[in-house]
């Protein structure tokens, strides 16, 4: 096979779990033999230099705010490059973005796929541009069936269909927890040997609701003195979730560690996972915490329940109920063999369901037209 072109539209390459998506879909399909490029619409951010080093091209329209015709004219100059190829737009901005600039263009297939759960106002200009554009689009994909059936109650309307494809995640990337591994990241922080950790990652804003795991481990530490509290990565809500840390007297056990690019191993150095988002799409975050064995407690909103399941891999609670997360973490932290034997129920079921291989191949079958490979929808099996 001669592998086809593919062109990448982000917002632009950020730390993130899109971005991460994107970058392990690429790495899938250059393997395959597929040209694959990438257009971003804003700056290239931090993970740009990551492709560079492979030899994939990346470039930035460095749009403006409103319509931007300037950055316009520099996608379609790009799009032009390349005729035939497959577009592969990620979210809203980047997708209509991109249609206008490759409007009249010969393309092999245009694809776009809606990384969360959609805007949490479905009637702005930005979502009624998106919706425009997707009449426009061969396949909309949401990466799970409760994003895929929320754009379809929104009426997103593309020409061939509106589907579901799962992330997927370099699974070769992480091992299950080891106790030396715990000890090592505890004694790094300068914490006893005996501490478990629990911990998150994710960028530090209002959606992920770091502010509400910090008031339930108050609650969590006041009854089980060795918990400790790891929170990695960064924002612009990293000042007020550090001045919740102090108020609480929590800085000798609580810790904001920043934007790591070595995630694998800290959560090699946790015992728990939590997410408390109020929204999520199809989590990176989750998906890596069952790669590395860990139990998980997350909040029950968009995708969070095709990766968790109840009593198996974790527990799930209801967004912003502090009280029941703390509950969660707590049966965890007092039950060790149930956190063990949760964790490894959640890395049985990603080895077999959450590769990014997995991914690209139902990807390549949507360029090429074709029906999708199946996926498994039975879940996961309760851990012995």
């Amino acid at each position: 096979m001669n592998g086809r072109d593919i062109l990448h539209v982000v917002e632009n390459l950020a730390r993130g779990g899109l971005e991460r998506t994107v970058i392990d879909l690429i790495a899938a399909q250059r393997a395959a033999g597929h040209r694959c490029r990438v257009i971003c619409v804003f700056e290239p951010g931090q993970l740009a230099d990551e492709l560079l080093a492979q030899g994939v091209r990346v470039d930035a329209c460095h749009k403006r705010g409103g319509l931007d015709l300037r950055a316009l004219r520099r996608l379609r100059g790009w799009l032009r490059e390349t005729p035939g190829a497959v577009l592969h737009t990620h979210n809203a901005t980047a997708h209509y973005y991109a249609l206008l600039a490759a409007a009249g263009l010969p393309l092999a297939r245009t694809v776009n796929t809606r990384h969360g759960m959609g805007a949490a106002e479905p009637h702005s200009r930005k979502e009624a541009l998106y919706r425009l554009s997707a009449r426009f689009t061969d396949y909309v994909v949401g990466v799970c069936d409760a994003a895929r059936d929320r754009f379809a109650q929104q009426r997103v309307r593309p020409r061939a269909g509106l589907l579901a494809i799962p992330n997927g995640i370099r699974l070769d990337r992480f091992a299950p927890a080891q106790a030396s591994d715990r000890v090592a990241l505890a004694r790094e922080l300068g914490w006893p040997d005996d501490s478990i950790l629990i911990g998150t990652v994710g960028r530090l804003n209002p959606v992920k609701d770091q502010a509400a795991l910090i008031s339930a481990f108050h609650r969590v530490h006041a009854t089980q003195p060795q918990a400790r509290l790891v929170i990695v990565g960064d924002g612009a809500l990293r000042a007020d979730l550090q001045a919740r840390i102090d108020i609480a007297g929590l800085q000798d056990v609580a810790r904001l560690v920043g934007d790591r690019d070595d995630v694998p191993r800290w959560l090699a150095g946790m015992q728990i996972f939590a997410l408390p988002s109020r929204s999520e799409g199809y989590s990176i975050a989750l998906l890596e915490a069952c790669a590395a064995g860990l139990p998980i407690v997350a909040t029950e909103v968009g995708g969070n329940r095709e990766i968790v399941r109840e009593g198996i891999n974790g527990a799930l609670i209801g967004a912003g109920d502090k009280q029941a997360l703390a509950q969660a973490l707590q049966r965890l932290v007092s039950d060790p063999e149930l956190a063990r034997q949760q964790g490894q129920a959640g890395r049985d079921w990603v080895l077999r369901e959450g590769s990014f291989l997995q991914m690209a191949q139902r990807y390549d079958a949507l360029y090429a037209g074709k029906p999708l490979p199946e996926r498994a929808v039975a879940g996961m099996v309760e851990a012995v």
